[in-house]
């Protein structure tokens, strides 16, 4: 029988889909934060499917367009919210017949309709947030993951950042395997096929094993696609995290990688009076209703990485091709332990710093083969 560890102020309910399919005019400085220098850029932001308020990918990247467009002066950007994958061309279009400069897309499943538009669109700037750029010798889009297109050259237009996700999720399984007390732990992603969501949790199972050799590490997946469920299903992401507890009593750790799924596989967690650890954004700040048991987050830094792309754009230093953002460049790493902070002695801090030092220097790989597989070193996904 698990030990009642968290007093929850209030239940969950789950958040309900707002469905947006225009434009929407934002209100917010358009002031310059770099010497009151001004700029014409018209920039347009379309989300993966979801709200632009999902807590997460869509509305951390999201503030890293106001944050860009307020940094080089430009007016306030507009966004597209996706409510169902087939219409990510026709969202992206919204803003290229509006004769937008800079056009952002978020998400890994955006990009073949990103990299589609870009090569259209030569005079329009693109960044796409988790978009490796995969492209055959004419620049179009490769299916085959052959990547015999150097997309640099080909398209020009076109960021694609990418993310080491398998370091911060090698730091989040530290820290789960240092507060584990049964030795066991698991995480529970949105689907295999998006590479961002197997990186973190073959880093997290690498991380764990690197405390404890012999510490039992679950990993599950919510969907086979990378739809709705797998990243928008609060309540199915709760079902999936409850029944894999039922089954497995002694866990006493529970990583999130599914988006606005995880935000039910945190409250899963706290229902369960067991730590959890967030993904993507800082989820003690961002999902308050499950602060009390989310020990950490295994962060990317979302904003800064738009905002920074949008000021290169500003400054004519961008450059086409996969841009890879890790530890080395600040851009990943572990969010602040907020209340947890008395759990974390200096015994794992050391471990956490030494993970930290061995990630940068590279004298640690997070991403090394693994009963579940390896990292996906695909569609322009970097190698750890």
């Amino acid at each position: 029988m698990r030990k009642h560890r968290y007093a929850l102020g209030a239940t969950f309910a789950s958040l309900a889909i707002v469905l947006l399919a225009a434009c929407q005019g934002n209100t917010g400085s358009s002031g310059s934060q770099s010497g009151g220098a001004t700029s014409n850029l018209k920039i347009g932001l379309v989300t993966d499917v979801g709200t632009l308020d999902d807590h997460n990918f869509n509305q951390y990247s999201w503030e890293g367009a106001k944050a860009g467009a307020q940094a080089v002066g430009a007016a306030a950007p507009h966004s597209v919210v996706t409510t169902q994958s087939a219409d990510y061309a026709k969202n992206i279009n919204s803003f290229v017949s509006k004769n937008y400069n800079i056009i952002v897309t978020v998400g890994f499943a955006l990009g073949s309709d990103t990299t589609k538009a870009a090569k259209a669109n030569p005079n329009i700037k693109f960044i796409g947030v988790d978009q490796g750029i995969c492209v055959d010798a004419n620049g179009n889009p490769d299916s085959t993951f052959a990547c015999k297109g150097d997309a640099a050259t080909l398209l020009p237009n076109y960021q694609g950042l990418v993310f080491k996700e398998q370091q911060p999720g090698y730091l989040a399984g530290v820290v789960a395997a240092s507060i584990s007390k049964s030795g066991h732990i698991a995480a529970i992603g949105g689907t295999a096929t998006v590479p961002a969501v197997p990186n973190y949790m073959i880093g997290y199972l690498n991380g764990a094993k690197s405390v404890k050799s012999d510490i039992k590490v679950e990993l599950k997946y919510v969907s086979a696609a990378p739809d709705a469920k797998a990243f928008n299903d609060p309540a199915g992401g709760k079902a999936a995290a409850d029944q894999l507890l039922s089954q497995n009593p002694d866990i006493d750790v529970l990583f999130q990688v599914a988006g606005k799924t995880g935000n039910g596989v945190l409250q899963s967690a706290c229902d369960h009076n067991i730590h959890a650890i967030g993904v993507d954004v800082d989820q003690w700040v961002s999902t308050p209703d499950t602060k009390a048991c989310t020990v950490v987050s295994a962060e990317k830094k979302l904003t800064k990485a738009v905002s920074d792309a949008i000021q290169r754009v500003n400054d004519k230093k961008d450059k086409g091709g996969t841009i890879t953002l890790d530890i080395t460049t600040d851009s990943v790493g572990l969010s602040p332990f907020h209340d947890s902070q008395s759990m974390i002695t200096p015994d794992i801090q050391a471990k956490i710093d030494a993970a930290v030092k061995g990630l940068k220097d590279g004298t640690i790989k997070a991403c090394v083969e693994t009963p579940f597989g390896s990292c996906d070193n695909k569609n322009g996904q970097p190698p750890a």
